[in-house]
């Protein structure tokens, strides 16, 4: 993919050499659905982003003076025209509104670029700030799923199910927005 480049941001494809800014916040994944791609050590993040280098799905976000990664956002494509979409990003930068302007510039380019007619993010019902990204970005509540999926276990070993809500955003709808 070709590089976005924001006011404060540049979205990019990875580096092998970005390594360590994935280790800083894949370490401790801050939301439940990351959990199994959580990093142990330097050599498990050089080889996670190397495989990501490979593809244009998962986009790393970088500050645009310093070159570092200050987390992801991905877009995984459903033929014909509809996109599975997300972010993670470092807690150390947040607050700062970096993910809603990588979250539009993704949007933007999706919508333009991909010429996508829909988009759409599954959200933890537990997790206020993506929820509240999405409310920023135009995104709708289409609903919740109850129990919809399990990223740990609870100390018995036993499955612990998660709400989740689903939010989407249609390409009529950005532009309209937009203006």
């Amino acid at each position: 993919m070709d590089s976005i480049r924001t006011e404060r941001l540049v979205l990019r494809n990875f580096r092998r050499e970005d390594g360590p800014d994935l280790l800083a916040y894949l370490r401790e994944p801050g939301a439940s659905c990351y959990l199994s791609l959580k990093l142990g050590d330097l050599a498990a993040a050089e080889a996670e982003a190397a495989a990501r280098a490979g593809s244009d799905e998962t986009i790393a976000v970088c500050l645009a003076d310093t070159g570092r990664v200050i987390g992801d956002v991905f877009a995984m494509p459903e033929p014909p025209d509809t996109f599975s979409v997300g972010w993670n990003f470092n807690a150390a930068f947040g607050g700062a509104g970096f993910a809603t302007e990588a979250a539009r510039a993704l949007f933007e380019h999706l919508f333009t670029v991909r010429q996508a007619r829909r988009l759409y993010a599954y959200v933890e019902e537990d997790n206020a700030a993506s929820q509240r990204l999405c409310d920023r970005l135009g995104m709708r509540a289409e609903g919740l799923f109850k129990e919809f999926v399990s990223f740990r276990q609870d100390e018995n070993g036993q499955p612990v199910f998660e709400n989740t809500r689903q939010y989407a955003l249609l390409r009529k709808e950005w532009l309209a927005r937009v203006g």
